[in-house]
């Protein structure tokens, strides 16, 4: 693994629907805690001079501007629901600034999705200069890819019955959607001393990990931190469910900024 540090960034933490929800006035929705503040989740990794974002959901042109991201390498997409993709439009600032189109990874499933949703962009008969520029590139879920001075690992998990990906770069791991992990993809994570995983609640849910399944499967890996993203306002308010966690344990707000030891 390199010796070089990650500078990783949580641009958003909350689920699709974020938090507070619309219309809702539970503790968490009305709080004045920044922390339970939640955009649609997303995370910037940056390495020596390389920079990505996983994820482009709907709050992604309100990241951007919030965390002061001018320079974009690669857009990395771990699965097509809306919460995770519908901000890619806004790829649109990169391309002028740096005159070029943006590098975007995905597995042809996503790939299908994209083509779906943003079918002016694919589509020629839709050309003309303001629509986002991309180079599509292919993720092999098996083979480990480059994006400049970082070396992405895909490790599939399940959302129901849905493959997401999820990426390790070298001691980091960030994994998101998932209620479930196969024991030969558990096998890509062990060693990583820095773990992101979802835990939407701490009620059972179809396709996500719940907050006790999430601490189970961190029990298990066996990393030096570990960070809960795709928290859901029915967990509670940030303060009082930072308290229940091991200590090696933390629920991530967005804005957060870590680094790889």
């Amino acid at each position: 693994m390199s010796a070089s540090k990650l500078e990783i960034k949580f641009l958003g933490t909350g689920t699709s629907q974020g938090v507070p929800v619309i219309t809702c006035d539970c503790d968490v929705c009305i709080s004045d805690d920044p922390r339970d503040k939640r955009l649609r989740s997303s995370i910037a990794i940056k390495k020596g001079n390389t920079q990505i974002v996983i994820d482009s959901g709907p709050d992604f042109r309100q990241q951007m501007l919030r965390a002061q991201i001018n320079h974009l390498d690669a857009l990395v997409f771990t699965h097509a629901h809306k919460d995770h993709i519908a901000g890619m439009d806004d790829v649109r600032a990169y391309n002028f600034k740096a005159q070029k189109p943006m590098e975007v990874y995905c597995t042809d499933l996503v790939f299908e999705n994209l083509k779906r949703e943003f079918h002016y962009v694919f589509d020629e008969a839709f050309q003309y200069p303001g629509i986002p520029r991309v180079d599509r590139i292919r993720i092999d879920k098996s083979e480990p890819f480059k994006i400049g001075e970082m070396t992405l690992v895909p490790i599939e998990v399940m959302h129901y019955k849905l493959p997401v990906l999820g990426f390790r770069v070298d001691n980091f791991t960030y994994i998101t959607d998932a209620n479930y992990i196969s024991e030969s993809e558990k096998e890509k994570i062990k060693g990583t001393e820095i773990l992101v995983l979802n835990a939407l609640r701490k009620e059972k849910h179809i396709s996500h990990f719940t907050l006790e399944e999430a601490l189970d499967l961190i029990e298990e890996i066996a990393p030096k931190k570990a960070y809960l993203t795709h928290v859901s306002h029915l967990m509670g308010r940030h303060k009082d469910i930072a308290k229940e966690l091991p200590e090696n344990v933390s629920f991530a707000f967005d804005g957060l900024s870590i680094k790889s030891t």
